[in-house]
């Protein structure tokens, strides 16, 4: 059986993104890209809603060839370039998921509930899910999110879009002592759901 994972940075008042939808309000530093390099070598499908699948689409498949970019960039690009990938949307195309078709698969919302908790029954490593707030706060509701990984960023935004939608019906617990970073006031939690 497979482990379906939230990985989300957060401000320290538990947004998402700050006002607007402004996700550059997040303190991204080096130790966030550590750890998401880390999530995306445990995994082989990368779970997305149609906002941040389209986001990442523009941004990550030339970084891999980029002599400039830093070596954890390129290998993110590169996972994200190989890596299966499920966008959850009722309007993306797959005209519209280039050059990501071959390992793209686009569930409507309607299916996507059965056919995750489909493909959490099979072999393989985790299903991750990066951003996509509407998309992971619907599955943490239907029970099937299995662990969430939440790293903290030391700022207050006051406003913007909540992690979590609504208070969860599951309960966590805490799987690991919150890890930190050399350099970085960043710090990950990581909670299973049960």
């Amino acid at each position: 059986m497979r482990t379906l994972v939230v990985h989300n940075l957060v401000s320290l008042d538990g947004f998402s993104a700050g006002p607007g939808g402004d996700l550059m309000a997040l303190p991204f530093d080096p130790a966030f890209d550590a750890a998401c390099a880390e999530r995306l070598r445990a995994a082989d499908t990368l779970l997305l809603g149609r906002t941040t699948y389209t986001g990442f689409r523009s941004f990550w498949p030339s970084v891999a060839d980029d002599p400039e970019a830093n070596p954890v960039h390129r290998e993110i690009s590169r996972r994200d370039n190989e890596i299966e990938k499920v966008v959850v949307s009722d309007t993306l195309t797959p005209e519209e998921t280039e050059p990501w078709r071959e390992t793209t698969e686009i569930l409507s919302r309607a299916n996507a509930h059965e056919r995750l908790a489909e493909l959490k029954q099979g072999d393989g490593g985790e299903i991750l899910v990066f951003g996509s707030s509407t998309l992971w706060n619907d599955l943490l509701a239907a029970g099937l999110v299995d662990e969430i990984h939440l790293m903290v960023g030391p700022v207050a935004l006051g406003d913007g879009v909540s992690a979590f939608v609504s208070k969860p019906d599951a309960s966590l617990r805490l799987l690991e002592a919150p890890r930190t970073w050399e350099g970085s006031h960043n710090v990950l939690l990581r909670y299973g759901v049960s």
